[in-house]
């Protein structure tokens, strides 16, 4: 990994990735633009990313329904996948995304 480069993990809770789950649900087409998407945070590229709130990021992909990924920063050079969704669902998304890093954060804290 070079300095530039983030490393990416998905959250795992309750047994399953909520992330994993939901990009499993993709048609091909949407699953390339969030391939693609991600592969920008990877190496640094935020431009489609912007706060919303309690430490929780949001990228959006200008496709479709208006996809977006849902992501915390940990460390430096950590970013952990939260959950995706789609503009129509935003604000559940982003709710979903902020119980989930509080979820991480309190795991991280008793050190499991």
């Amino acid at each position: 990994m070079t300095e530039t480069e983030y490393e990416i993990r998905e959250l795992f809770w309750n047994g399953s990735s909520p992330f994993g789950k939901w990009f499993a649900g993709l048609d091909a087409l949407p699953a390339g633009k969030v391939t693609t998407a991600l592969y920008r945070l990877q190496y640094g590229n935020f431009s489609n990313v912007e706060s919303v709130g309690d430490g929780v990021f949001e990228c959006k992909i200008d496709f479709g329904p208006g996809y977006r990924i849902y992501f915390g920063r940990d460390l430096k050079r950590l970013i952990i996948l939260l959950s995706g969704g789609t503009k129509q669902r935003q604000w559940r998304d982003i709710e979903k995304a902020r119980f989930l890093w509080s979820e991480y954060k309190k795991t991280k804290r008793a050190g499991r």
